[in-house]
């Protein structure tokens, strides 16, 4: 069975203690969880995510019966300034141990760009900004090996690892078995390739199923503007979950798979479209 959850960000503005209920009743049995957009009135420095805190929110989850199943620290790990990428480090080191207290075990990221508006330039798919990203990296996983965490990357076509390939790439030149893979198909669709998004897909879990240790799921439209697709909530846009799915079904077992871009208004409807093509998968 898979196990669902939602971006707790993309629910109901409240706070955590009133917020967590109304997710539990919603049907959803884990959270996608980022600190600094869910509890926004509270810092977020290393400093802050002290042993006290982890406990607090690891029994506020519990009560709920509900799962933290990511903790997201989307950073740009390419980003041209030393000192925002030696803050940005520290900030990983921080959510990897709280995440261990938290009993959580993935830290996920994307991979990031290589200027200082975190945006797509030809300058990201560069073997330069490539290596400038593995050696930010490097230590980040380190640090995930010595708390015995999972740190997950999330190709994202607009990134520097922009593709499963370049994904791959990174797998197998860091070789640890504490790095591995979020898993989001639609990150790696853009207007020049969402024709083939069949083979986009099936590519990537060719090359990708043994490190994928998470699912985001949200869907798209075609749009003139930006790299010609806008992310919506799954079941709004043209997305096929059946190869998704029926990849799940046979090879991730109870495995946590999360709604992107949904909205406090459909997240029911979301929900329901992903579970109806698990059955049916």
């Amino acid at each position: 069975m898979i196990q669902l959850g939602l971006r707790l960000h993309d629910s109901h503005k409240l706070p955590i203690e009133n917020l967590l209920p109304r997710v539990k009743e919603s049907g959803f049995s884990c959270v996608h969880l980022a600190l600094r957009k869910v509890l926004e009135n509270l810092p977020c420095t290393p400093s802050s995510l002290t042993p006290g805190y982890a406990s607090y929110l690891k029994k506020l989850f519990e009560r709920n019966g509900l799962d933290i199943a990511v903790l997201g620290n989307y950073l740009n790990l390419a980003h041209p300034s030393d000192e925002v990428i030696r803050n940005s480090i520290e900030s990983y080191y921080a959510h990897i141990r709280f995440a261990s207290l938290l009993g959580c075990g993935i830290v996920g990221t994307e991979t990031g760009a290589p200027n200082i508006e975190y945006k797509f330039s030809e300058e990201c798919r560069t073997d330069k900004a490539f290596s400038t990203f593995l050696k930010n990296f490097r230590p980040i996983v380190k640090c995930a090996e010595q708390y015995g965490v999972t740190i997950a990357i999330e190709p994202v076509v607009r990134h520097i690892v922009w593709s499963s390939k370049r994904c791959r790439q990174v797998l197998d030149e860091i070789g640890s078995h504490n790095l591995k893979v979020i898993f989001d198909p639609v990150n790696l669709l853009e207007l020049d390739n969402v024709d083939r998004r069949d083979e986009v897909i099936h590519e990537a879990i060719e090359l990708l199923a043994p490190d994928i240790a998470m699912i985001h799921l949200k869907d798209y439209i075609r749009v003139n503007e930006g790299h010609g697709l806008k992310s919506v909530g799954a079941g709004t846009g043209e997305m096929d979950y059946a190869r998704i799915m029926s990849f799940i079904k046979k090879e991730k077992p109870y495995i946590y798979a999360t709604l992107e871009n949904t909205t406090v208004e459909n997240e029911i409807y979301c929900r329901d479209t992903i579970l109806r093509a698990y059955a049916d998968a």
